[in-house]
């Protein structure tokens, strides 16, 4: 993503905050349209600010206190009374849940009170497609494996879309040249296990999980690993940031964002693995730990 790009979270439910940094600091200053069409600053009431203060915090939090800490959020918003306010928490809390491994539990809190809130407020399709609420929980079931009692008409098309999506990504090809000049094409890559991982240097979730993907790179590489790790960015940003970082997997670059178009990603770190057939086998919407990732490698018949 260029640098008018967040990593995961969104100011409204169509627009990216303006950086990785802004992803909780963007609920304070979430706005809505007046009537008149003038922007207008949220006003949160006395139950939603002790929430608001709260989800602030969550990143700072150890993944043990921030996943008991997720999980009471999730109930708290679902017990607020049906406001505007409820489904922003709801779509943030959504989008901060999935950073590391939370657990299944607190995922699932996290989806039923989106769903909840969903139910409560129906949101109109935007351009002929559903929603970002909608993708958002259509997301969490097909890539979080939790589940949902919603059955509303945008998610399903949500999920339909999703479906469409992975069908393309199954088929996608591309050549890119790492930082050393050596050209790399996904589709040349049968026989191994393949880790295609979108990232950028400003963004604090892609940086928080590249020592772990170091680790299995270095653990893996010889039974036929590979990470193929690709930036938007330019030489000038990525070269002494992946020195400094010790990186030793293939990065390159996506200046033109061609790439990052045909697998239509709009959030990072998203990844990608493809087992020794080149099927598609799994994939993550965010940060993973080396945990979570050896358990996506498994899926692909890598140990």
């Amino acid at each position: 993503m260029n640098s008018s790009s967040s990593c995961r979270s969104r100011l409204t439910f169509s627009t990216k905050a303006s950086a990785a940094a802004l992803a909780v600091a963007a609920i304070l200053l979430l706005s809505q349209r007046s009537a008149f069409g003038q922007t207008q600053e949220t006003v949160w009431s006395d139950q939603e600010k002790p929430i608001v203060e709260t989800i602030k915090t969550l990143r700072k939090l150890p993944d043990a206190t921030r996943a008991d800490t997720t999980k009471q959020l999730a109930l708290q918003i679902r017990q607020l009374s049906k406001t505007p306010n409820k489904l922003r928490l709801a779509i943030h809390l959504a989008d901060l849940s999935t950073e590391g491994d939370l657990g299944m539990d607190t995922l699932q809190e996290v989806a039923t009170t989106l769903a909840a809130a969903l139910q409560e407020q129906p949101v109109p399709d935007e351009k002929g497609q559903p929603a970002e609420p909608y993708v958002e929980l259509a997301s969490l079931v097909r890539y979080e494996h939790v589940t949902t009692s919603l059955d509303a008409a945008p998610l399903k098309a949500a999920m339909a879309k999703l479906e469409v999506d992975d069908q393309q990504r199954q088929h996608a090809n591309f050549t890119l040249t790492d930082m050393q000049g050596k050209a790399w094409t996904l589709q040349d890559l049968h026989g191994k296990v393949v880790l295609v991982n979108f990232w950028a240097t400003w963004c604090p979730p892609c940086r928080k999980e590249m020592p772990d993907l170091e680790k299995l790179y270095e653990a893996l590489k010889d039974k036929g690993f590979v990470i193929l790790a690709i930036s938007d960015e330019e030489a000038d940003k990525v070269t002494p940031f992946i020195a400094e970082q010790k990186v030793s997997y293939p990065v390159m670059l996506d200046p033109g964002r061609r790439v990052n178009e045909l697998f239509q990603i709009e959030g990072i770190p998203k990844s990608f693995i493809y087992d020794r057939d080149g099927k598609l086998v799994t994939e993550s919407i965010d940060m993973r730990t080396q945990r979570q990732f050896r358990v996506m490698l498994a899926m692909a018949g890598l140990q």
